[in-house]
Parts: C-alpha cells; structure tokens; sequence
C-alpha cells in the first residue's frame, strides 16, 4: 500500500456485488460474446461435457438464452479467438506474451525446474526442428502423427511420464513455435504459430504485465495483491487499482475503482463449477463464506452434493448447488439434487427453479427429476 493512498471501506455484501458486477453476472446482461471474452481475459477450454462444456456454460450464464455455442465456434474459427495454455485468448492479446514466449524458459536467475525443462528441450532439438519442418508442410496435425525420435524421455512422476511429443509440443507453444490451430473432439491439431497468431510485434514484457495484472483486476472486480487463482494467472494484481478493506475479512484487497460507483441489481444465475466467481476458493471463502469444492475426482460415495455440481448465485450470495446431468439421447436434463444453503425463501426457490428451466430449454431438453 503506497503512502497516503486511500484505502476504500467495504462491507462484506459491498465487496460480493463488486465481484458479481466484474464477473458480468448481475442483471445488466452483456450481448456480445467477443465482448465478454475480451472482458473476463480467457475462457478455460475443458471437455467435461456433464450438462454443457465450460466455455459455453459460462458465456450462457452471461449471456442468457441469445447465446449459441455456433457463436464461440465462430470466433474460434474465424480467429478472433485463439487457444493458448488451453485457454481461450482474444487473438489481441498474445502481443501481451511474446515477450515471456522470447524469454522462455524465464528471465535469469531460473529456479531448478526452467533449467531442468530447458534442458531437456535442448536435449531433443533434433526432435523439436523434425515437428517443425512437419507442420510447415503439412499443417494442423495431431500429436500422434508427429515424430517421437526425442533422445531423452520426459519423465515426471505422473501421467506424462513418456508423453514426448505433447510435452515437446507445449514448450514448444510456451516459446511460441507452435499454436493449437483446432480441436477434433477432444484432441489438438497443432501449427506453427506464424500461421495461427496475429503477427502484432511484442509488447514489452513490464508493460505487458503491467496490462495483464489490470485487466486481471478489472475481470476480477477484488483481489488479493499477491493472491494467483492458478498457474494460468501468473501475475499478480500487486499495487494495481486501489487499496480495500472488507469488513470481518483479514488484511487488505485490491480494487477496481470503476466498479466503487453505481447501484447494484442481482439476478439467479447457475454457474459451472470452473466459473471464475468460484474459481479462487480461498477469495469465495472470505467474500461469500460459501463452502464448495468439485467432486468429480473424489469417490461416489464420498460426494456431498454431485459429480459436477453447480454453484448458484442469487443476488450477491452462493446459495446452493445443482446436481444435474444433460442426457441428451432422451431429451432430458437429469436433475438429482437441488442443495438448498440455508433457509430459502419460497421466491429463491422459485428463482433457481425458473433458471433451471432455462438452462434446459437452452440445452435444447427437458427437466426430469430423480
């Protein structure tokens, strides 16, 4: 916190509706998706398709039953938007990388792993200059019609263990080589990344970061100066936007002044449980106290609420999660469970119920309860 700046005082339900309104989930709904993708910085491409991929739940819960998964499709097609570290990226916005891409594996002093990773590329640069001169004559091709001939094995102490190609590959994408150029279902077709990303010189990595730290905050609406949501954020807000303490919350937050002023009107929203409002469970444990975690990888029998349950936001709370699954070779949206936080209100009730309808009809499928 600088000297003499102004620290802003907010209480616990002021610092939710910040969030909420950063998050684009209150009842001002956007229209445009390019516009919500540039706004929330990336979209995180995952497969699990229980009730809809990420992507398109989380754009649907923005952008209401307008939204068609055709449209993300589009934008990916047309190269608006581009995959980058499984993330979708404007296309823009990879002039904010090329620095770190041209500083790979890091800027000295490296810790011992960027060493041991370069040097294991440089180990396989036979390898690495075959899947190059490949794709420039071939283009977008999976990773099993690449050559193997790496020397050295990668090795690591999970399922990576012997994946050469695909950990060559993404080194390869980290010091921009290659990019994902598609996907067939649920596997990468690569490129050479001249063919894939705008040829926009880099931006110069301390203005670079500087402009990923401020739309993180902007994304975000609060966050901690140094807190990262995961590896895929790797700059931290630090002294960005203004100084903040919330109310019965331990130490100070960073805010996006911008969103200080104006009224705040929530809405019901059903959230995947990758959603960036939930992503950070330490931050939705201090602002929403909200206790919630993914069970998809926990046994059966030690589930709470359900192998993808969803977070439902009401207004500016977590209320609750939605266990349910889309069959879509009956034409039903499977409902298990409705777990209720509390003591709900028949009009929360008949909220969640409504936007449970809505999310079915947009599936395109009914509503069948267990």
């Amino acid at each position: 916190m600088g000297a003499g700046e102004t620290t802003h005082d907010l209480s616990r339900q002021q610092a939710r509706q910040v969030v909420v309104r950063a998050q684009l989930l209150d009842a001002r709904r956007p229209t445009d998706v390019l516009d919500v993708v540039r706004h929330l910085g990336f979209l995180q491409v995952d497969l699990t398709d229980v009730v809809a991929r990420h992507a398109d739940l989380a754009l649907w819960t923005r952008l209401g039953e307008a939204y068609e998964p055709e449209d993300l499709e589009g934008l990916v097609g047309d190269g608006a938007l581009v995959e980058h570290h499984a993330l979708l990226r404007p296309s823009e916005d990879i002039a904010l990388f090329r620095a770190d891409m041209d500083a790979w594996p890091g800027v000295p002093p490296l810790k011992e792993w960027q060493e041991d990773v370069r040097d294991w590329v440089e180990a396989n640069d036979g390898c690495r200059r075959e899947v190059i001169a490949l794709l420039r004559a071939e283009g977008p091709t999976a990773a099993r019609d690449l050559p193997d001939s790496c020397e050295v094995p990668w090795r690591s102490s999970g399922w990576t263990n012997n994946k050469n190609v695909m950990k060559l590959l993404e080194c390869m994408e980290a010091r921009g080589e290659v990019a994902v150029a598609s996907r067939e279902g649920r596997e990468r077709r690569w490129d050479l990344a001249e063919r894939i990303h705008p040829g926009d010189p880099a931006v110069p990595a301390e203005r670079a970061h500087r402009t990923l730290a401020e739309r993180r905050l902007r994304a975000l609406g609060l966050a901690r100066p140094r807190a990262l949501e995961a590896w895929h954020e790797p700059y931290a807000v630090r002294d960005v936007g203004e100084a903040v303490r919330v109310e019965g919350v331990r130490g100070t937050w960073r805010v996006d002044p911008t969103l200080l002023d104006g009224g705040f009107e929530g809405r019901t929203a059903i959230l995947s449980p990758l959603d960036r409002l939930v992503f950070d469970r330490v931050r939705m444990r201090d602002l929403f106290a909200f206790d919630y975690q993914l069970e998809m990888y926990k046994p059966a029998e030690k589930r709470q609420w359900g192998y993808w349950a969803m977070p439902v936001l009401d207004g500016d709370e977590l209320v609750g999660k939605v266990d349910a699954t889309a069959d879509r070779e009956a034409g039903v949206l499977i409902v298990d469970a409705i777990h209720e936080d509390g003591d709900w209100s028949t009009r929360r009730r008949r909220r969640v119920e409504s936007e449970v309808e809505s999310l079915a009809a947009w599936l395109g499928l009914d509503v069948a309860r267990t």
